[in-house]
């Protein structure tokens, strides 16, 4: 099961800057000139936890395997990108295939640094590439909705669902309003289907110089202000820091970090908010050879959470073994956890929940 999230901004925002550091590597070339990035880069990422060392203490595991997200960092986008202008076309039909939008806003002021819209003004730059999604959306729809029309009325189930909420959505994009904010409740999955770039869930990374980095800045402020308006969610980060902890060792980050004032990583907070994002969860299983982190979409039943470890666990399903972590931390693992009737044995209607400790009974 993989999930991942697309790093979108205008050129020269530090989208690049940010995904190197994410996954500690130069695999993106980060320059001042738009498009530097061509191709999009794809790299995973750990997500930190942890809770992971707890258990894998307690476990006495030889490894620990965490759970990971996929970051794509996608072209510069620029004003029409919608008709084609600069990379668009290519940005948008990259987009188009990410779970969840990362939008990376310049967040700080360097003459340096030539902005493609003549200053720093992140609201404006979030609505200028958020039109721009609007209107491709808005194009892709009113291109589908004859040969759509035509299917409706020989009887095609499918068809007549996308053309029942396809109506509101577009009405909703002529008003200049994403189309996330029309999708009739209970429909969800098959707006889903129709592929549409402003349904998905939207993260503003407020990239910002190094000295506003534990406070933020006036730029930042209007971006949360924003954020707040929209639902969205959105984290304070300075790219630059990120690319010097990215390049420390391990043991020395903290330290690092603490002398900035800060007490964890920008980019571990990326991560948890982009995972956050997706509506995602984790259970873990635990034992003498490895604790892993697992990762699953909350409201997950038991079934189709041992199906992400493999799909023979999902058909010979039988149940679960089930700790809590905090009472598998608190029982010293599970024999104490047993001892003290905490370890429960649920079955195929269980829904995971995050933390869980879980041993599936199968039979295949």
């Amino acid at each position: 099961m993989g999930f991942n999230c697309g790093i979108v901004g205008l050129p020269n925002v530090g989208k690049s800057t940010l995904f190197n550091a994410l996954t500690e590597t130069a695999a993106a070339q980060a320059a001042n000139y738009p498009f530097c990035t061509i191709e999009p880069n794809v790299g995973r990422v750990a997500v930190p936890d942890s809770r992971l060392d707890n258990l894998a203490r307690i476990g006495k595991s030889q490894k620990i395997l965490p759970t990971s997200l996929e970051f794509v960092d996608i072209a510069g986008l620029v004003r029409g990108a919608s008709r084609g202008e600069g990379l668009g076309n290519q940005f948008l039909a990259n987009i188009r295939e990410v779970d969840a939008i990362i939008h990376v806003l310049r967040c700080f002021e360097d003459d340096d640094i030539t902005h493609v819209e003549g200053g720093v003004d992140p609201v404006r730059d979030a609505e200028i590439i958020e039109t721009e999604l609007m209107l491709a959306d808005l194009d892709s729809l009113e291109k589908r909705q004859t040969a759509l029309q035509k299917r409706a009325r020989g009887n095609d189930r499918e068809a007549q669902q996308q053309l029942a909420i396809m109506d509101p959505i577009m009405a909703a994009l002529r008003e200049g309003k994403p189309a996330r904010t029309a999708v009739p409740k209970g429909e969800e999955e098959t707006a889903r289907r129709l592929q549409l770039m402003t349904t998905k869930p939207v993260l503003y990374v407020c990239n910002v110089e190094e000295g506003s980095a534990s406070t933020g800045n006036s730029h930042s402020e209007a971006v949360r202000k924003r954020a707040e308006a929209e639902g969205a969610a959105m984290v304070v980060v300075s790219a630059a820091i990120e690319a010097e902890v990215s390049q420390l060792p391990q043991e020395e980050r903290a330290e690092f970090l603490e002398g900035l004032g800060l007490s964890n990583s920008g980019l571990d907070r990326v991560i948890a908010a982009g995972y956050g994002l997706l509506g995602l969860s984790t259970y873990f299983t635990v034992g003498p050879k490895e604790t892993r982190a697992w990762t699953i979409t909350k409201g997950t039943k038991a079934p189709q959470a041992a199906a992400v470890i493999h799909n023979d666990f999902e058909r010979g399903f039988i149940a679960c073994e089930t700790v809590a972590y905090d009472d598998y931390i608190a029982c010293g693992g599970e024999a104490g956890a047993k001892e003290a009737g905490k370890l429960r044995i649920e079955g195929k209607e269980y829904v995971v929940q995050d933390g869980d400790v879980l041993l599936f009974r199968f039979n295949v």
